[in-house]
């Protein structure tokens, strides 16, 4: 007969494996909550917290990129009608109690059917923002992969090199559809938007690209551990 093994011998616990980074990073976003909506920059609050903007074009996905990283379906308003979000919208990151970051959805830009002077109060209050605003910390930059840098999206690259050159700010551009791409299309564009990015920003700047789809999930735990790594 087999005798039991004494008490003594048994592990008095199992350790559980330590999550990953980008295991972290994603529980860190899931955290994110509405916080404000602003239409003039003076609107939004002081803080001391680093903001992190997701800026682009109307279509570029913005909103949809803060719903999945956030694992939220409805968090940000995603609208199937581009330039739909016309105010800046805030979402704080980390404990309720005590939260550690901010998200900034800022309105779109290059929509032709938008207004005209409604258009340009937008894209006055997006600059006013990316310019002034002490706390932003980073910029990700939504890029419809299949379109590359346009001439608006090249624009505003260069109104934002300044404050990324100078090492104020941080730079993720995130290729979004990715899921559209052939493997040859996915590595040309790749290649494309990093030639874009020498040519606008210094070489020392912290930038960052990749791939990136909503609709199939792919990138959202690399971006996520990017963002984390920002503000920690």
């Amino acid at each position: 007969m087999v005798e039991p093994k004494s008490p003594a011998s048994r592990p008095s616990s199992v350790s559980k494996p330590e999550a990953s980074q980008e295991q972290r990073a994603l529980a860190w976003a899931h955290t994110a909550r509405f916080l404000t909506t602003a239409s003039q920059l003076d609107q939004l609050p002081a803080t001391d917290l680093p903001e992190i903007a997701f800026v682009g074009r109307s279509n570029a996905g913005k909103s949809t990129a803060i719903n999945r990283l956030a694992q939220q379906n409805r968090l940000a308003f995603a609208s199937r009608t581009p330039g739909r979000t016309q105010h800046i919208n805030l979402f704080e990151v980390g404990p309720k109690d005590s939260p550690n970051a901010l998200l900034a959805d800022l309105p779109g830009y290059g929509y032709a059917a938008v207004e005209r002077s409604a258009k340009l109060r937008w894209q006055q209050v997006m600059a006013d923002y990316l310019e002034l605003r002490r706390s932003l910390t980073g910029i990700v930059l939504m890029i419809d992969s299949r379109l590359g840098f346009t001439d608006l999206d090249r624009q505003l690259l260069l109104f934002i090199a300044p404050r990324i050159a100078n090492g104020v700010v941080k730079l993720l551009v995130l290729l979004t559809k990715a899921d559209k791409l052939t493997r040859s299309q996915r590595a040309a564009t790749l290649n494309d938007a990093n030639a874009v990015l020498a040519e606008s920003v210094t070489a020392e700047a912290d930038i960052g690209v990749s791939l990136f789809s909503a609709l199939k999930r792919e990138g959202i735990g690399e971006a996520a551990e990017v963002l984390h790594r920002w503000v920690t």
